[in-house]
């Protein structure tokens, strides 16, 4: 029986251990813990020790990072999920400034300019550049704008496919997109550091930071144009406003994501499902942002986005058009091999399966024996 097991124990061994001295070194290890740090699991508040508390605030949910360097200053149930409005239409335009061109026209359909709730008041005709519908999206909270670029980018379902990547992208997990506009719809959520993280992504990009900031601008019209005006009250009121976005549904309540730029400086504040006038807070918790900042101990940290991923459609797609690779296991093993780790699987192999024939012999050699005695 020994001489029968011991030699695939050894073939089995040798398998094994072929396989671990091919394999990646360095693996990641992911953290069971909340994103952006332990602080940041709870729902009550978080403040730095040794500091007076921020401002009160009727929002269920509300964060305070620095832009520059993602430090969180203070937070309320930051990954709290929440229905976020209008807010989500952070998401729609960080993800799809970079896929369409700002002066392809778009001639919006049927059910682009009949969406219900927040409206820049677009017609069926070819008079849009996206670049109109970007600034109708982010400063008007144009709902029939955001469907509008949806159909631009491919239709409603590949956008919400490249909105729910790039949150994962973001490291915003608590992020779910089930529309381009933010409309209520069962499913959908954010959180105030999810909507810290997206605005934080948002003002690296020029595009989106001026869409953002512009307070009011010439739209087109089927006749001529009109005027719009940024939503955003803090633009015309708060000393250094960038802008971002605000929003509110009757389910949502009130919510809001904005930075402000001072002596270099940017504080972002996110808050969520607040039931009513929100501006001056908001003020004074960007005030205490710019108080506290670089003179905390920070209570978290907005991480930084993961490498981008394909589209898992289009990497589908592509898969089944090319023929299967043969012994995939062991191309991609061999693949990641260093010349040390082969020198080591080489070794292995060998006295694999030298032990192996060893053993083999000896139990030829038992049973000669024994049926000669």
């Amino acid at each position: 029986m020994w001489t029968k097991l011991v030699p695939a124990t050894a073939l089995l061994a040798t398998v094994t251990l072929t396989a671990y001295a091919g394999a990646p070194a360095g693996a990641a290890v992911t953290s069971s813990g909340p994103i952006g740090g332990d602080r940041l699991g709870g729902r009550g508040l978080v403040v730095p020790d040794g500091v007076k508390a921020p401002p009160k605030t009727k929002a269920t949910s509300f964060l305070i990072a620095e832009a520059e360097t993602g430090q969180v200053l203070a937070a309320k149930n930051p990954h709290g999920r929440f229905l976020p409005a209008s807010t989500l239409k952070t998401l729609t335009a960080l993800t799809l400034i970079p896929k369409l061109e700002a002066g392809k026209t778009v001639k919006p359909s049927a059910n682009a300019v009949n969406q219900e709730g927040s409206a820049v008041g677009l017609a069926p005709k070819p008079i849009y550049k996206v670049h109109d519908l970007f600034r109708a999206l982010m400063m008007s909270s144009g709902n029939d704008a955001a469907m509008a670029l949806a159909e631009a980018n491919g239709g409603l379902a590949k956008t919400m496919r490249d909105m729910n990547a790039e949150a994962k992208r973001l490291q915003a997990n608590d992020t779910v997109a089930k529309t381009p506009s933010g409309l209520d719809k069962p499913g959908q959520s954010s959180s105030a550091y999810d909507l810290a993280l997206i605005a934080r992504a948002g003002l690296a990009n020029p595009d989106f930071r001026r869409y953002i900031s512009t307070k009011t601008a010439k739209f087109p019209a089927p006749k001529k144009y009109y005027e719009i005006s940024n939503h955003n009250k803090l633009l015309w009121r708060y000393k250094g406003m960038v802008g971002v976005k605000n929003g509110w549904t009757s389910k949502a309540l009130g919510s809001f994501v904005g930075a402000a730029t001072r002596d270099g400086h940017t504080i972002i504040v996110t808050i969520m499902r607040h039931e009513g006038y929100f501006w001056e807070e908001v003020e004074k918790l960007l005030d205490w942002g710019f108080a506290a900042r670089g003179k905390v101990t920070p209570v978290g940290q907005l991480v930084e986005p993961l490498p981008a991923q394909p589209d898992p459609v289009q990497q589908q797609a592509r898969a089944t058009t090319q023929p299967p690779a043969a012994a995939p296991l062991l191309d991609s093993a061999a693949a990641k091999q260093t010349d040390t780790s082969r020198t080591v699987g080489l070794a292995v192999i060998g006295g694999g399966l030298f032990f192996g024939l060893v053993w083999l012999g000896f139990g030829i050699v038992r049973r000669r024996s024994r049926a000669r005695s």
